[in-house]
């Protein structure tokens, strides 16, 4: 067995493709793990799984490897294509989900898992699952702090991070923490588009438009028109916070990471995705957390965000609604019957 240093280690991350390495303990996170359980208990969750499904296993690094004793935790970034001017109705998509960064951020953790094996040591990826809280893990490698809106702000840098870990039985020497930056600023809890950001690090996941778009049943009739165009996810309290909008733009990026980002899902015609039978809108979107791998939640989202950004004087619109309000589904015709009513499609009051 090879005893490998922090920084060998972190230089891989960084040679692989990660823009960010640090290294933690993997000691169970025990504030984490009562964190989640009072917020489970106050209903803060929402009915979210992720994480809140299993607090003991998702804050302790050694039930997904045995004899755990170190994280190695990496950030990768993702940018914003620039706003279009659409001349159909488009339903926008949050940034972390425009293309499949996680994939690239297994790969990179991948190699560093993979340097630790050939050093004689045990190594397993996790990133976006119920394994491990990851922003806890970011925090406590010194990759960042956490913002008001709960996601973790690396200095200079900006939450615009997708994150996760390699949990090894190697002994690593940790990174240093970074202090809380955030100071007075509010604009998070104050951006908020339906107040979700209720305490700073608290979110309300019953009022966080980036949960209900992934939630089950009926979209909550209060919180339709603040959808807006949203299909999927949110990205407002990102947006406005102020170490994000000092983050070079999409329009400033050359070569390869330009065409990447021409390939990022960002906007998606709304009739169009409406007219698509399930196998082609799965074929399409099926990466998304979709409730029960049920297209009808995606179609659900798109009558929302129709009756928000379309015309009712547009015929395609008109048309797709109109369809909609026969469609075999109930609860896709309660939706179909509020954006016919805000669109003036339907003199019907909405279901």
């Amino acid at each position: 067995m090879i005893n490998l240093g922090s920084e060998a280690v972190i230089a891989a991350g960084l040679a692989a493709g990660l823009d960010a390495v640090g290294v933690a303990s993997a000691e169970p996170f025990e504030s984490t793990r009562a964190t989640l359980l009072e917020r489970r208990d106050e209903g803060l969750h929402g009915g979210m799984a992720f994480t809140y499904r299993n607090p003991d296993r998702s804050t302790d690094p050694g039930r997904a490897l045995s004899g755990a004793r170190s994280l190695v935790v990496g950030a990768l970034g993702y940018q914003r294509p620039p706003v279009p001017a659409p001349d159909r109705p488009v339903g926008r998509v949050a940034a972390y989900a425009r293309s499949d960064h996680y994939a690239k951020l297994r790969d990179a953790l991948g190699q560093v898992a993979e340097m630790l094996r050939s050093a004689g040591h045990r190594a397993s990826v996790v990133a976006d699952d119920n394994a491990l809280v990851d922003r806890e893990a970011a925090q406590r490698a010194g990759l960042g702090w956490y913002g008001k809106n709960s996601n973790i702000l690396l200095p200079g840098q900006g939450s615009w991070f997708v994150l996760g870990s390699v949990i090894t039985t190697a002994e690593l020497d940790p990174s240093t923490p970074v202090p809380d930056q955030c100071g007075p600023c509010r604009r998070c809890l104050d951006g908020c588009p339906t107040g979700a950001i209720v305490a700073p690090g608290v979110v309300d996941a019953r009022r966080c438009l980036a949960w209900l778009v992934q939630d089950g049943g009926d979209f909550p009739l209060e919180f339709r028109e603040a959808l807006g165009d949203r299909i999927y996810g949110c990205d407002d309290c990102q947006e406005v916070c102020p170490p994000n909008r000092r983050v070079p733009s999409a329009e400033d990026t050359d070569g390869d990471a330009k065409a990447e980002l021409e390939e990022d899902t960002a906007w998606v015609d709304l009739v169009e995705l409406l007219d698509l039978d399930d196998e082609e809108l799965m074929d399409r979107h099926g990466r998304w957390y979709i409730p029960r791998r049920e297209p009808r939640y995606v179609r659900r989202n798109a009558l929302v965000a129709l009756g928000n950004t379309g015309r009712g004087a547009d015929p395609d619109v008109a048309e797709m609604v109109e369809r909609y309000l026969s469609d075999p589904d109930p609860m896709l015709v309660r939706h179909a019957s509020w954006a016919a009513h805000r669109l003036g499609v339907s003199v019907a009051e909405p279901v």
